[in-house]
């Protein structure tokens, strides 16, 4: 009994020590907090500890130091965290933090990136700081890659044309011809951009005969709604409230974008990761368990995550396909957007959309 008291103050010491080298160590939510030495006994009602509470104390004390050393060793792995349009994998994923589960497990902490536009994820993955885009669009990898950007797509995160909107004050847009020479405003090199283009195209025009404003989706929003564009392109619970907020749909996806979304890491990365990238894979596989084995939680956390109703989220979810495997359409659907922003001089290169996919051996 004593050997175990001496154990577990020697390990509360050990937990203070690795505090003050290392000052704090990331939680699986990608913030940094100090860490703190807990008492490993726990008082009976007579005033003694318990030899089985004192083994359990002692057990999470040595899982806890085992974890900050592996995390001191190791450092973090960096995700991109991107909620719209209605990302609920990525919704879950970080309120059960089962990345920081299953990287916990290879010794890495797991720190989120609130970048959620294509070309500035693209940018970071490209420098490193971030190894895993969760949630990125096809059209933006597409974009990268043409520009010779180390890039590759190991998953498919969804597809959701419906999802995807462009919006008008009223119902005065009867056509692309209505468009002309208005001012339209949405997230460039992005899927919504790509709808943008292809519809202008059905129509015989181009993005040159309309003033196109580049802006996040909130900033599109507001845009919109205080007239200061004749039409915007929004997605997700953004367009699900202007939508019910009487906002003229003048388009969505559907004929123009397979609207696909995918995840990517750069080659370089899973060459030297590929532990790394196949723990994500599994970790990935996992939430979509989660969600199916209780759908109905999901659809309650992701309402107080979006800010909508739990019956909002339940209209939203069917127009969503989160299968990760890539499908052969997948691939014909991507190699048809890769001619599309060609054609439409998105794009000045070819890419080689079977060259992007990364399979696991």
């Amino acid at each position: 009994m004593r050997k175990r008291g001496i154990a577990l103050v020697l390990a509360a010491g050990l937990l203070v020590f690795l505090a003050g080298c290392g000052g704090r160590i990331k939680d699986g939510t990608g913030n940094r907090e100090e860490t703190t030495a807990v008492s490993a006994t726990t008082k009976t009602e007579a005033g003694g500890v318990s030899s089985e509470e004192a083994k359990e104390d002692g057990a999470e004390a040595e899982t806890d130091i085992t974890k900050a050393i592996l995390e001191e060793k190791k450092g973090t792995v960096a995700v991109t965290y991107v909620k719209s349009p209605l990302n609920v994998p990525s919704i879950v994923e970080k309120d059960q933090a089962i990345f920081a589960e299953k990287f916990g497990e290879l010794g890495y902490g797991v720190e989120y990136s609130d970048l959620t536009t294509g070309p500035e994820q693209t940018q970071a993955l490209a420098s490193g700081d971030i190894q895993f885009l969760y949630a990125v669009g096809a059209t933006s990898v597409i974009l990268a890659a043409s520009n010779e950007a180390d890039i590759k797509i190991i998953s498919t995160y969804s597809r959701s044309p419906e999802a995807f909107k462009l919006f008008g004050t009223d119902d005065s847009v009867k056509s692309p011809e209505d468009l002309r020479g208005k001012k339209v405003a949405g997230p460039k090199g992005t899927i919504l951009h790509e709808l943008l283009v292809a519809y202008l195209a059905s129509g015989g025009m181009t993005e040159g005969d309309i003033e196109f404003m580049s802006m996040g989706i909130p900033d599109a929003q507001a845009a919109l709604a205080g007239g200061s564009v004749d039409a915007a392109l929004l997605a997700g619970p953004t367009a699900y409230n202007m939508e019910k907020d009487g906002f003229t749909v003048i388009t969505d996806g559907t004929g123009l974008t397979e609207a696909t979304i995918v995840v990517a890491a750069s080659g370089e990365y899973i060459d030297g990761h590929p532990e790394e990238v196949k723990a994500f894979l599994a970790a990935q596989k996992q939430v979509l368990d989660t969600i199916d084995s209780d759908l109905e939680a999901a659809m309650e956390i992701t309402a107080k995550e979006t800010e909508l109703t739990t019956e909002a989220v339940k209209e939203m979810y069917p127009m969503y396909d989160f299968d990760m495997t890539i499908r052969d359409s997948d691939i014909e659907a991507m190699k048809k957007t890769v001619a599309f922003m060609k054609d439409n001089g998105m794009i000045e290169h070819d890419v080689d959309v079977e060259a992007l996919i990364w399979r696991m051996e």
